[in-house]
């Protein structure tokens, strides 16, 4: 395992290489005061909570303090695990997918009922740790955007500091996601995309680890510590779930053009 990408190895080596020229902040914190040469380091707990809080120890022990995105669906909602996170100095946040989530007749009224489950599911997270940062989850196959909730209402007015796709301006961020299982996956990318005048074509870690002298002053990374795994047989049916579903994407794309 020790010459393949996306395991423990690599993320430590990625954090190291970043850490030499950038302060890392929390998504909150740099909403209050911005360091000079900042990088948001985002994580979006889609699946498998247990990495997430793996990377949050391995990112805590160098010293890194990052935003975990979390969603509400039973597989991810894990309070305890959700607590120790924030324990060890991380920020959470919700990764919300409430239009996904209701079902109506006409669009005012899906946003109107997706507003509705997303002030109670804030409120099932503030009951385990503050919440002042959201950012939607962005599944391909959703007929919605989920930020659509906020063409009718406004986050703030429940404490919400902010939404990285709508309080982040891209182009003074460099913007890289693991999206795809590779730092290149806009082709495949349905819903994690941004208009920025940056464009580095990277597809391994070890790339952006050798691209990071060319970096702007403000960054945000984006992983989904489902993918980052040590242990060969989880390490590999994430790859090849993941290489499935980037054929799936792909096509999703191909037909919105």
């Amino acid at each position: 395992m020790n010459n393949q990408d996306f395991t423990f190895g690599e993320l430590k080596a990625l954090l190291l290489g970043l850490k030499k020229d950038y302060e890392f902040q929390t998504f909150a914190d740099y909403l209050s005061e911005s360091e000079k040469k900042v990088i948001i380091f985002r994580h979006d707990v889609d699946l498998r909570p247990l990495n997430a809080l793996d990377t949050a120890k391995l990112e805590a022990d160098l010293g890194v303090s990052g935003v975990y995105n979390f969603r509400i669906i039973p597989e991810t909602f894990k309070p305890d695990i959700i607590k120790e996170i924030a324990d060890l100095g991380h920020e959470i946040g919700y990764h919300y997918e409430d239009m996904d989530l209701v079902k109506a007749d006409n669009l005012d009224r899906h946003i109107d009922l997706a507003y509705e489950s997303f002030q109670r599911n804030l409120e099932k997270l503030r009951k385990i740790v503050p919440i002042t940062t959201i950012c939607m989850h962005g599944s391909p196959r959703a007929k919605y955007d989920n930020k659509m909730i906020w063409t009718k209402y406004d986050y703030r007015e429940l404490g919400i500091k902010g939404e990285p796709y709508l309080d982040i301006d891209f182009n003074e961020f460099h913007y890289l996601t693991d999206t795809g299982r590779r730092w290149n996956g806009d082709k495949v990318s349905v819903r994690d995309k941004v208009n920025s005048k940056f464009n580095f074509n990277l597809k391994t870690t070890q790339d952006v680890i050798n691209a990071i002298p060319q970096f702007p002053d403000k960054i945000m990374i984006t992983i989904h510590p489902q993918r980052w795994e040590n242990k060969l047989l989880p390490w590999t049916r994430e790859l090849v779930s993941q290489n499935l579903k980037n054929v799936v994407k792909w096509l999703l794309v191909k037909s919105k053009r």
